[in-house]
Formats: structure tokens, C-alpha cells, sequence
């Protein structure tokens, strides 16, 4: 059983896959608490769901892309046991996780897509940097910016990893309503940054009020 606050098909608006279609399973729960949350209504409220009620639910969208978001996924201990059942399958799985509870139990078919979280959101000393060990080369590290410092702090964070030499999807997005793409577009260019700058596109589709899908 997991506690599910939602599940819907949308099209994906973040990441390398952002225009896709996609089935998102967003989980009930999290452990932190970001400034710029837009999900806080996960947080606490949720329906046990069976995996056969959640392959059912899956199954009827007819999509073989499959997100589990949160809220934070790895909660829930029978969360991995989960995502294996679907890869098996033959779907196409991703996780978005907010970096700081170990991935290492994951299976190394999925698509993580790890949130390491900024000063301004007020969770960055949550952060648990151990996980880069364990993304593989394809994986996603997203950086969600609030303002210029946001930026300065993760283009410090990539160089003192490596993440550039490591990684080949590194994302930087910034905090929708908050800080203006054309400034971000800015400081990448101005620095040359080997970065991805990603717009929650589903917020340009959906207004706010609206469900971001069906």
C-alpha cells in the first residue's frame, strides 16, 4: 500500500522531458519544507491505494511514461518495491526526489531526477550530497533559484562536485513568480554555464487554479 494524494495525466513540464506525455503518481508526504513549495497540499493529505489499484489507475491513462513525485517518494518504503513492478513492465520511470533521503535503494533502471535545494528554500542544509554517488550519467540534478545568490550557490555546489564532468542533465530553473527566466538566461550566458534552463511549462498551459491535466 501507498498513501497517494494524487494521480493524473498530464503533459511533463520539467526535466529533459519536459513536453511529453506522462502519468504522475505524487505521493502524500514530505520532510521538508521549501519557501517555494507549490505542492504543500501534499503534504499531508492521501489515500492508501494497493499496487493493483495504482497499475489499474496507470494502465487506463494508456501512457508509458510514469513520474512519482511528491511531496518526497521515498517516504514510503514501499515506494521502490513499486517502481520495480512498473519497470518490469516495460514502463518508462522517473523519480523526482528532493536530494536529501539516500537514493542508493532505487533501481537502476529509473530516471532520478535529484532537487538539490538552495539557501533561499531554506532546506539546503538538508541536502545530503552522498547521493551524487549513486546518480549515473544520465540522471537529472535540478536547481530551483530564488535569486542570483540561488545561482552563485549552485554554480559553486556544481564545481566543488564535479557535477559537470559527471553529469550531462543539469537543470536550473527558476522559482515560478519569483525570479524572472530572462534574468537567469542572463547569468548562464554570462558565465557560460554547461546548464539546461527548464520552465515549468505546465504553469504556462494551466493557470494556477486549474487541474494540470486530466
Amino acid at each position: 500500500m501507498l498513501k497517494i494524494n494524487e494521480i493524473f495525466k498530464s503533459i511533463q513540464g520539467e526535466s529533459t522531458y519536459a513536453g511529453l506525455p506522462c502519468t504522475f503518481i505524487r505521493l502524500a508526504g514530505c520532510n521538508l519544507r521549501c519557501t517555494y513549495c507549490d505542492t504543500n497540499y501534499a503534504y499531508y493529505h492521501g489515500k492508501e491505494l494497493s499496487d493493483k489499484e495504482i497499475i489499474s489507475k496507470i494502465e487506463e491513462y494508456g501512457v508509458k511514461c510514469v513520474e512519482f513525485t511528491g511531496g518526497e517518494p521515498l517516504l514510503q518504503e514501499e515506494t521502490p518495491p513499486m517502481i520495480k513492478t512498473l519497470l518490469d513492465k516495460g514502463y518508462d520511470v522517473l523519480i523526482e526526489t528532493n536530494g536529501s533521503i539516500c537514493i542508493g535503494c532505487l533501481d537502476k533502471r529509473i530516471t532520478v531526477i535529484m532537487d538539490l535545494k538552495t539557501p533561499k528554500s531554506g532546506m539546503s542544509e538538508r541536502m545530503n550530497f552522498k547521493n551524487l554517488d549513486f546518480l549515473k550519467e544520465n540522471d537529472e540534478i535540478k536547481f530551483v533559484l530564488m535569486d542570483e545568490s540561488d545561482y552563485i550557490w549552485a554554480k559553486d555546489i556544481i564545481k566543488k562536485h564535479h557535477i559537470t564532468d559527471k553529469f550531462k542533465k543539469i537543470l536550473m530553473s527558476p522559482a515560478y513568480g519569483v525570479l524572472q527566466p530572462k534574468a537567469l538566461a542572463s547569468w548562464i550566458l554570462r558565465d557560460n554555464l554547461p546548464v539546461r534552463l527548464q520552465l515549468q511549462i505546465h504553469k504556462y498551459i494551466w493557470a494556477p487554479e486549474e487541474n494540470e491535466g486530466v
